[in-house]
């Protein structure tokens, strides 16, 4: 069977590991073996996290709303539907920092809110 010679191939990918693994502690940074695996296991729980952390802006924006709802008298999902009501078209972005930012702005979008549910 003849010689196979691979040139730098495995070097190569292994040094392409060990780099993405640098700043990981003991030996996860520096045997081949222990930073496949760190690596492997931090790529993945990378893409999930990328999906969870909208996941958790999305509830503090809630949250923050919820609160400056009760300030002005309106619960969450009362002013939500008070707004989809009137026609205000604000994300929960928005919206939560215009209530931790500028909270008389907020007070207009809930009293808007408010004659929307009356009418």
């Amino acid at each position: 069977m003849p010689r196979v010679k691979r040139g730098t191939s495995r070097r190569d990918r292994r040094r392409k590991i060990l780099k993405l693994a640098s700043g990981f502690r003991a030996t996860k940074s520096k045997l081949y073996r222990s930073a496949k695996e760190s690596v492997d296991k931090a790529l993945k729980y990378s893409s999930r996290d990328r999906r969870v952390r909208k996941r958790d802006f999305r509830r503090l924006w809630i949250i923050r709303i919820g609160a400056a709802a009760k300030l002005n008298g309106l619960s969450y999902n009362r002013l939500i539907f008070g707004l989809k009501k009137s026609g205000v078209e604000l994300d929960r972005k928005v919206l939560a920092d215009l209530a931790v930012k500028d909270p008389e702005s907020f007070a207009q979008l809930a009293n808007t809110a408010k004659d929307a549910l009356a009418a």
